[in-house]
């Protein structure tokens, strides 16, 4: 039993890449087994849930490992570690950013995820494991910005902690003790290993995380025309900021693209009819609908921004779905915005004329 046990702490726990649990992207950037070529395939040990899960724990990991070395390789973006003055030897959170830094006067795009296990270039790990990287990762969103728009910030809103494990003395120390007192498969000996979460400062939340690149990078940046995508919970994360910088964010931002948005503007901001106007204004917000992509959708109320389909009825495959349509809302807006920021010129028309 014991031979079992540690064969099953090396299959979960020593992995150092995807080769090691026999699964890697083909070139279409979907997830295969190395031997079969098959899809992913969740139980992959029989009648064996706890060990599958931890399996899939693993290789969802070495994704976002994965996906962290495409964000610098193929997207030519610049990890940056954070807080600014934090120590050598202290736990320390990320974001990445385009290599051409905020100094330069274009537009800047600010991409805000979901909440959960999903990190850093990542929209739905689940759509990483059953569709393609193409569907699953912002990748798609950050090369169109890289083209098209200017400058960009992926932020890294739920890298809020650091693990760290019990002393191995003291989890052999309770290993000893519970083998002394009850007989036990095994299964017993994995609960003894316990964990310590370590905040991460300036970073222990998404909200924080946000906050904090919003004060050191963002509003200080020189891009004229900054636009945020936000999906999921990172819709609530956006509105918190804008309530909390009002002012800031207003004159700074000149677009949001919501994605199946989990912010409630009628609570968060049902005291400020500013916020609600200037939402109403600047944001747009794809919601999820058996309707074509872009067809409206939903009543329009005052206080919320205009809503239109995402193509699809999936909260994970929404941004994938939406990406063209997004693009549309966001060079709409920063073209409105520019000519906004110009001297007012007359316009001649036969009526100047004729005058």
């Amino acid at each position: 039993m014991m031979e079992g046990l540690l064969r099953f702490k090396m299959d979960v726990e020593i992995s150092q890449n995807m080769e090691d649990l026999e699964y890697y992207f083909n070139e279409n950037g979907e997830l295969r087994h190395m031997l079969t070529k098959k899809p992913f395939v969740y139980s992959y040990y029989k009648k064996e849930h706890e060990r599958n899960h931890k399996r899939y724990k693993m290789l969802g990991k070495l994704i976002t490992l994965h996906v962290y070395e495409l964000l610098e390789k193929e997207c030519n973006l610049e990890r940056i570690p954070i807080p600014i003055d934090a120590k050598e030897e202290e736990p320390k959170s990320f974001f990445f950013m385009s290599k051409e830094g905020l100094g330069v006067p274009t537009s800047l795009l600010v991409l805000l995820q979901d909440k959960g296990v999903i990190r850093a270039g990542q929209w739905g790990q689940k759509v990483i494991f059953h569709h393609s990287l193409e569907k699953g990762t912002q990748i798609p969103y950050i090369k169109t910005a890289l083209r098209e728009y200017g400058s960009l910030i992926v932020l890294n809103p739920n890298d809020n902690f650091v693990e760290m494990k019990e002393e191995p003395h003291l989890i052999i120390k309770k290993e000893e003790e519970l083998s002394m007192s009850v007989p036990c498969d095994g299964s017993d000996l994995l609960r003894t290993s316990r964990k310590l979460l370590i905040p991460k400062r300036c970073c222990s939340s998404p909200e924080e995380h946000t906050s904090y690149v919003w004060d050191h990078f963002i509003s200080t940046s020189a891009a004229k025309n900054v636009a945020f995508i936000a999906h999921g919970y990172g819709g609530l994360v956006f509105l918190d900021l804008l309530c909390k910088k009002r002012k800031e964010v207003m004159s700074k931002v000149c677009a949001v693209a919501f994605i199946d948005s989990r912010h409630h503007s009628q609570h968060q901001a049902r005291t400020d009819p500013e916020i609600q106007t200037w939402m109403h204004t600047n944001c747009r917000s794809w919601v999820l609908s058996n309707k074509p992509l872009d067809r409206p959708t939903g009543s329009l109320m005052k206080f919320d921004c205009p809503k239109v389909s995402a193509g699809t009825e999936n909260h994970e495959l929404a941004p994938y779905k939406s990406l063209s349509s997004i693009f549309r809302f966001l060079t709409r807006s920063s073209k409105t915005r520019r000519l906004s920021n110009f001297p007012s010129q007359t316009i001649v028309t036969r009526r100047t004329k004729r005058n």
